[in-house]
């Protein structure tokens, strides 16, 4: 079967149709493995360094550390808060002249309570003569001996309720 000079140039520009459409998706894919290249050679190690999986996995590590760090820190925290409870963390001093005839605020009452408004009042009341010093439990915020007005003062400025 021959082709006359038309089929034939037909054919010819059909077949130079398609090497152009081959040549372009080649230009393409070439293109597109050129950009794989480059960002695998992100990934590769260069001079001995480290890859970056391998840094990746490293800081993945570190993480995992850090996260179990953070829980630990937590679980003390929390034992801490549980142990301080019971300590004298909140402390006032009301100072006042207890007489008359004195001045110069040499009386006070200092309250010393825990978070849980346990602890003491001490009282000293200071004289001409004498100075006597005086202490009340206090449990819950109250005692069981009649607080004055200056340590009920002291206990309600220590617990932050009054200033």
């Amino acid at each position: 079967m021959l082709l006359d000079s038309s089929s034939s140039s037909v054919l010819t520009l059909l077949a130079l149709g398609v090497a152009v459409v081959a040549l372009g998706v080649a230009m393409a894919l070439a293109l597109r493995l050129s950009k794989l290249n480059r960002g695998y050679a992100l990934l590769e190690s260069r001079d001995g360094a480290d890859t970056f999986v391998e840094v990746v996995a490293r800081n993945v590590e570190a993480m995992d550390d850090l996260r179990d760090n953070v829980g630990a820190m937590r679980s003390e925290i929390k034992r801490l808060r549980y142990e301080l409870g019971d300590a004298v963390r909140h402390v006032s001093v009301v100072r006042y002249d207890a007489f008359n005839d004195l001045a110069g605020r040499l009386s006070f009452s200092a309250a010393m309570l825990d978070d849980g408004a346990n602890g003491l009042v001490l009282t000293s009341i200071h004289a001409r003569s004498e100075t006597r010093l005086y202490i009340k439990g206090v449990r819950a915020g109250s005692s069981d001996n009649q607080l004055s007005p200056e340590e009920r003062q002291a206990v309600d400025v220590a617990l932050g309720q009054k200033s």
